[in-house]
């Protein structure tokens, strides 16, 4: 871990209805950290991340990064502010070839003129450099998360959030892109990894958090976060 505290959420609550989908949340990110965030289906982890990058609206609590609410601003303005996400399922545009889908920010940040250099650079980050001008139908799976990834760091985020980025992959594909994270992690990238392949997380995380129905029930070092009794029970399903 280095540097102070990049992102803060405090008392963060979303509600569906009568539903309670999030109660509570503190969490604390460093600058340049590595944290896995895990838990059962249903306990919260896609929600917060939507509370965090704006695609939801928390009913409680605030969220800050470097220092700055992010109360109010729609997902493109925390992007602008360093926060970029994944999704579970790749989502580019079909009809673009992967350069032009890296492109896509560039130009919506209105950095037209260095688009094509800067997605060229990162489609070497993540190692698709020679498929710039395939469609994304052409690629692989594990090439299509590599394309996920490469839209996500285009703008040069301090933070990177990445929900269930190996969802589907092999073993080896796995290493592939854990290897990926490590590397943009090593040049200063913030990540969050949620994600259900327990060997990947705990590989890669420094931190540890668990959601239960909603709620923080642990936050330490892997190891000794999946000893604790409450998380072998409620996650683990040992009682």
């Amino acid at each position: 871990m280095s540097g102070g505290i990049l992102l803060r959420a405090e008392r963060v609550g979303k509600r569906f209805g009568g539903f309670v989908a999030l109660q509570d949340i503190d969490l604390e990110l460093r600058a340049g950290e590595r944290l896995g965030l895990i838990g059962p289906n249903g306990s919260g982890k896609s929600t917060f991340v939507n509370c965090i990058s704006g695609d939801f609206a928390a009913h409680d609590g605030q969220v800050t990064l470097g220092g700055q609410k992010l109360d109010g601003l729609k997902p493109h303005r925390r992007a602008r502010l360093g926060l970029a996400r994944t999704f579970q399922l790749p989502q580019p545009f079909t009809s673009l070839t992967v350069l032009e889908n890296v492109r896509v920010p560039l130009l919506f940040a209105g950095e037209a003129a260095n688009a094509t250099r800067r997605a060229m650079e990162c489609l070497e980050q993540v190692e698709l450099a020679a498929k710039a001008d395939k469609l994304p139908r052409e690629l692989t799976q594990v090439e299509q998360r590599r394309l996920e990834l490469a839209r996500a760091i285009a703008l040069r985020p301090q933070l990177l959030i990445a929900d269930e980025a190996m969802a589907g992959l092999s073993h080896a594909e796995v290493d592939q892109i854990l290897a990926l994270l490590r590397r943009l992690n090593a040049a200063g990238t913030a990540v969050i990894m949620i994600e259900h392949i327990m060997r990947a997380v705990t590989e890669f995380s420094e931190r540890l958090i668990v959601f239960v129905a909603g709620r923080k029930i642990a936050d330490g070092a892997p190891r000794e976060v999946l000893a604790l009794p409450e998380v072998e029970g409620a996650y683990l399903g040992r009682q």
